[in-house]
Parts: structure tokens; C-alpha cells; sequence
């Protein structure tokens, strides 16, 4: 068997191999983001340096920065899922490190969320959902247009408000939902969507296994945060003062965007919010607590046909 220096030796020494090498190294030397890496370090890297590099560059151009390259985690390219390159010196060398990409960040992280609050499960059709599917009726388009400026304002870096979705039921209030979250996630934007009356069923339940105020802690710093269907759940004066209350709190002083949708408009809102289970009538509490949801969101109706029927 040919050892492998004279291999080596043997193809340097053929032409169309040094030409495609040629080729291959005027390439990765081209590479904007090899230019710019090369440029910051100028006064710390020699020809030597970049000639003993060239295969940990040409390794750092294949791959996905970013995620510009890969439509989704699961399809991601790079040789580690879900990580992708960043160039470093080490020593008398250029090399090549990995940390996790945007979606795998956002993946991350859901899934840590996923396991403090198990009521972020939401019917697939809402996960699913995309603007495109979202009838534009005259009862939606108004819903519809006011969901597309949070989006180009908050891409644009505002921090605008939330909307207070509100209308009868099946009109397609939490679908919208979805649509913004998914519209949110192709940008590599966190969201949380939350089934309002599950989630305090199941702040009740922590308290014994002491983890409620880490769930609280979480649901007040989630950059977007979707409350779907308030108003449907058993009022206590526990989980509207102890709860809801700190949550929006906190999302209102740090302008935190934050939507809601309920079958009830602000006015009925405020009254369900009112009568406790005891049937203690709390007025200033329920006003407290509106004046944040007032505070947080926008109010628009959605109007329509009911499409679960």
C-alpha cells in the first residue's frame, strides 16, 4: 500500500488537483465573513497562519451561520444539529468552534418553558396556523391588519402593544394566535402561548411540588406572551391577585408585548373578574387587574362565523 506522504506528495505535484485547490482557496479567501475575520485580526495572523488554517476556513464556509442555510432545526446541515461556526485564534493557528444557532437557542428554551408549564400545549391546528389560512372576512381583516403592524413594528425593534383578541367563540381568535407566534418564530423571536384556565388549574397544583414561582417567574419574562381564552376560567382570589396580577405587573413595566383573547370584551371582563368562587364581590381588585390588560393590549373584535361548527 502507497504510504500516505507520497500519496499527498503525488497529487500536490498533479496539475488539475493544484488547480482546483487554487480554485478552492480563492474561494474560502472571498468568504465576507473569512475577509472580515481576517481583517479584525490582521495585526495576529501571518500568511503561515492562514496556509496551516485553510481547511478549518473551507470547514467554517460550509457551513449554516445563522441558520441562512436550513429551513428548520430538524433540517439543519452543519456537522453538529443545531450549532453552528465561529472562528477563533488558537495559538499559531486559525480554528473553527461551535455554539448553538438561533433555533436551537429558541429550542432550547421552549422546552425548558415546556417542562415548568405543561399547559403550553396547544391543539395542533393553532400550531400550525399561518396568515395565509387566516380567512380575511370583513369580521377579520381588521384583526388580521393589527396583527401584521405588531409584527413590522416589532421586528423594527418597538416594543409595541399586545392585542386583546376578543368575540364569540370559534371565530378564530386563538388561530391568530398561532399565526403571529409562527410568523414570530421564522425570525428567530420567542413566544409562549398559554391556555389561560389549564394554567391556573396548574399553578394550584404547584405549590406542593414548590415550583410556582419559578412557572410565575417564567411566564413574566417571556419576551411574547400569548394568555388565550381569559375569562374561561373559575375566578379565586388567589389566582387573580397571586398570579395573573404579578405576572402582568411585572409585563407592563417592562413593556413586555403581551395578548390575550376571551370571549368576553373589557367591560364583561372586568365584571367575570369581580365575583370570586365565594361569590365575594372585589371590585378595586378586578380594576387593578384590567388596568394592566388595558395597559398591555390593544382591544379589536373578532367577528364571524363559527368555524368549529
Amino acid at each position: 500500500m502507497e504510504k500516505i506522504n507520497r500519496t499527498l506528495k503525488r497529487l500536490a505535484s498533479n496539475e488539475s488537483f493544484q488547480k482546483r485547490y487554487e480554485q478552492q482557496r480563492r474561494q474560502v479567501l472571498e468568504n465576507p465573513d473569512i475577509q472580515a475575520f481576517l481583517a479584525q485580526h490582521q495585526n495576529e495572523i501571518d500568511q503561515s497562519m492562514i496556509d496551516k488554517s485553510m481547511s478549518k476556513l473551507y470547514e467554517y464556509t460550509n457551513q449554516s451561520k445563522e441558520c441562512h442555510k436550513c429551513e428548520s432545526l430538524d433540517s439543519c446541515i452543519n456537522f453538529m444539529k443545531g450549532y453552528h461556526p465561529e472562528l477563533v485564534l488558537s495559538r499559531n493557528s486559525i480554528d473553527v468552534v461551535y455554539k448553538r444557532c438561533p433555533r436551537k437557542i429558541m429550542a432550547d428554551e421552549k422546552k425548558k418553558n415546556e417542562k415548568l408549564i405543561k399547559s403550553l400545549y396547544v391543539p395542533r391546528d393553532i400550531l400550525e396556523a399561518t396568515f395565509e389560512d387566516f380567512e380575511g372576512d370583513s369580521g377579520r381583516l381588521d384583526a388580521g391588519d393589527k396583527a401584521a403592524t405588531f409584527l413590522m413594528n416589532y421586528e423594527a425593534g418597538k416594543k409595541p402593544k399586545g392585542l386583546f383578541l376578543y368575540g364569540k367563540f370559534g371565530v378564530g381568535k386563538s388561530y391568530l394566535l398561532g399565526a403571529i407566534a409562527n410568523e414570530l418564530a421564522k425570525k428567530q423571536i420567542s413566544s409562549m402561548i398559554v391556555y389561560v384556565p389549564e394554567l391556573l388549574r396548574e399553578m394550584k397544583s404547584s405549590i406542593a411540588d414548590s415550583t410556582l414561582n419559578e412557572k410565575i417567574e417564567a411566564l413574566k419574562r417571556e419576551p411574547i406572551l400569548m394568555l388565550d381564552d381569559i375569562g374561561a376560567e373559575a375566578v379565586s382570589s388567589w389566582t387573580r391577585d397571586e398570579v395573573l396580577g404579578p405576572i402582568l405587573q411585572f409585563r407592563m413595566l417592562e413593556s413586555l408585548p403581551t395578548f390575550f383573547t376571551s370571549n368576553f370584551n373589557f367591560g364583561e371582563l372586568e365584571h367575570h373578574l369581580t365575583y370570586s368562587q365565594r361569590g365575594e364581590e372585589e371590585k378595586m381588585k378586578a380594576r387593578r387587574i384590567m388596568e394592566r390588560i388595558r395597559s398591555l393590549s390593544v382591544p379589536v373584535m373578532v367577528d364571524g362565523p363559527n368555524r368549529r361548527e
